[in-house]
């Protein structure tokens, strides 16, 4: 194999924050086709894969929290379990380095991946401490795109 003729990790980078963004646009789009759903899955993977080579244990936190709506949104609720349980382990061990936001996301994606498995009584617990991690958002605009996620995807009832 050949060295590369570019910075390994500033390709890693860009291509983890690129994926990443086009993931939520895949989560965040109504009408998702069966190959958009395939795609948002292999994208959430390949952001977070870039993320464990170059990012921090926020960039890893935000990554597989991103991994585990994108299997809530697709019913797999065991393995969006999976992946937010390990973004639960990560804000906890790693809470001085997270943003007030990266809480409020965490409860959600617990929340949703509750939800997807089907644990109702879990699910509407992590579901209001969510919301009070959302609601103590301090910027108005990271509160407002929580606010906005959170009230949009499927919820599996639990309202």
């Amino acid at each position: 194999m050949t060295s590369a003729s570019f910075d390994v990790p500033a390709a890693d980078r860009w291509f983890a924050a690129a994926i990443n963004n086009g993931t939520w646009d895949l989560l965040e789009k109504p009408d998702r086709s069966a190959d958009d759903n395939a795609r948002m899955l292999h994208a959430a993977h390949a952001a977070c894969h870039h993320w464990l080579q170059v990012g921090t244990a926020v960039n890893h936190q935000r990554a597989l929290c991103v991994v585990a709506f994108v299997y809530a949104e697709l019913g797999h609720g065991d393995l969006a379990l999976q992946f937010a349980e390990r973004c639960r382990e990560l804000t906890e061990a790693h809470a001085a380095e997270m943003a007030d936001f990266d809480l409020a996301f965490a409860q959600e994606a617990l929340a949703r991946a509750h939800a997807a498995a089907g644990r109702r009584d879990e699910a509407a617990r992590f579901r209001q401490l969510a919301q009070i991690a959302g609601a103590a958002i301090a910027d108005d605009e990271d509160r407002q795109i929580f606010e906005v996620g959170f009230s949009a995807r499927n919820w599996y009832g639990i309202e």
